[in-house]
């Protein structure tokens, strides 16, 4: 105890020195109110002008190891005292926001709430069979890691270096060539929990110091199966596109793969559930068609919206509008699932959709007519973000759900 008591009076240690001006004040506050008790006029103001002096000194040297003990547990890049009351305030007493999907869409979704507010749980699907998740669920036997961590990363506070550590993908001719270090930490760290999925997850989401809570629809082991309308079957994340046959029905194997109780508790105290933006038959509908989640969000007196996609995708939506986007969700669950849908109506460069021309995806159409006739609301906006892809904005889908939200719930920050 003393060992301790003693660092304090080590040197570069700047907290004593205010502690010490605090003490000093005190001593000179203690003197002023002596002085002032005495009979002679002269002496009794000048134990005012103490007392006045020992609490500049106590609120000066308070004030400034204050300021002290921020810098240093505070973590580098937010040291500005407003943006954390910010966050931590402001944030934390936002809508309770479920997102429910997966892929890119989905942590795109994801980068704009989290500027909203902190009350967001993820439900990520984890049936992924491809690329560096299939090659780690073959040989772990776990569920597919890509989805969780994208969002993981997407809702993260951690300094940008982590971010981009746990997108790293090995290119180079080795055994980890085409995996994400994102990927082989969630799998490792499976491992040291004994194989509790949801427990490697909690524990990453500490790592990267997220907003809110990344959990998977289910922990079960589970794989995609489409049938198609010429009553074919194909199993496999990756491999349901490549039939390019209209699919019918998307089912689960094994069939009877259970939601995570976590997810079903997010959903049951949500405000807001959002459905999408992501992949129809491999993002959106591989989380609703588990067993009990759709029964979940029919029940939940949440304002449940879709966000349809921007594109069309080669061998699962072929010639779909926003409407059959819509009817297929309500085919595979309930016509409860959804209140409001959001599309997009902007049209996108030329020379970008030549370039999906050729790889046979096309604009979603927004018949928004034929919506409002299935009983839902819609609202058509521009949504687009042009870059290497064509997909949503972040910064113009969030402000178009912030308004969806504050009309329909009149939730207003």
């Amino acid at each position: 105890m003393s060992k301790n008591l003693l660092k304090w009076l080590y040197p570069g240690i700047k907290i004593k020195r205010w502690l010490f001006t605090t003490l000093i004040g005190v001593v000179i506050v203690g003197v002023g109110a002596v002085l002032t008790s005495e009979p002679y006029r002269f002496v009794s103001t000048l134990g005012v002008v103490w007392i006045i002096c020992g609490v500049i000194l106590i609120v000066m040297g308070i004030g400034k190891m204050i300021i002290s003990l921020l810098t240093i547990f505070l973590p580098k890049g937010e040291r500005d005292l407003v943006n954390i009351l910010y966050q931590r305030r402001y944030l934390e007493r936002g809508p309770k926001i479920v997102a429910i999907g997966g892929g890119h869409g989905l942590s795109y979704l994801l980068l704009g709430l989290k500027e909203y507010s902190s009350n967001i749980t993820a439900v990520v699907t984890v049936a992924d069979s491809g690329g560096s998740s299939g090659r780690l669920r073959e040989e772990f036997n776990i569920v597919a890691p890509g989805d969780i961590r994208n969002c993981l990363v997407a809702l993260a506070d951690a300094p940008a270096l982590m971010g981009e550590l746990f997108q790293f993908r090995f290119s180079k001719e080795s055994q980890l060539q085409g995996h994400n270090f994102g990927n082989l930490f969630l799998t490792a760290m499976v491992q040291l929990t004994g194989g509790d999925f949801e427990k490697a997850v909690e524990e990453s989401s500490k790592v990267l110091a997220i907003r809110g809570k990344v959990v998977p629809s289910t922990v079960t082991n589970v794989h995609l199966v489409a049938e198609y309308i010429d009553g074919t079957r194909k199993e496999g994340e990756a491999q349901i596109p490549k039939a390019n046959i209209r699919i019918k029905r998307l089912l689960l194997n094994p069939p009877d793969a259970k939601p995570t109780a976590e997810a079903i508790r997010a959903i049951a105290e949500a405000d807001i559930v959002v459905l999408g933006p992501g992949s129809l038959y491999t993002s959106v509908l591989p989380n609703l068609i588990i067993e009990g989640m759709a029964e979940a969000l029919a029940k939940s007196s949440a304002y449940k919206i879709y966000v349809c996609n921007v594109m069309t995708q080669p061998g699962e939506t072929d010639g779909y509008t926003a409407s059959d986007h819509v009817k297929a969700i309500v085919e595979h669950t309930n016509s409860k699932i959804i209140n409001t849908c959001i599309l997009n109506v902007a049209e996108a460069p030329a020379e970008a959709l030549e370039r999906y021309k050729n790889e046979s995806s096309f604009p979603v159409a927004p018949d928004v007519d034929k919506i409002k006739e299935m009983g839902y609301k819609a609202v058509a906006t521009d949504l687009l973000g042009v870059d290497n892809y064509v997909r949503h904005n972040s910064e113009k889908l969030t402000r178009a759900l912030i308004k969806v939200i504050e009309t329909h719930r009149v939730i207003k920050r």
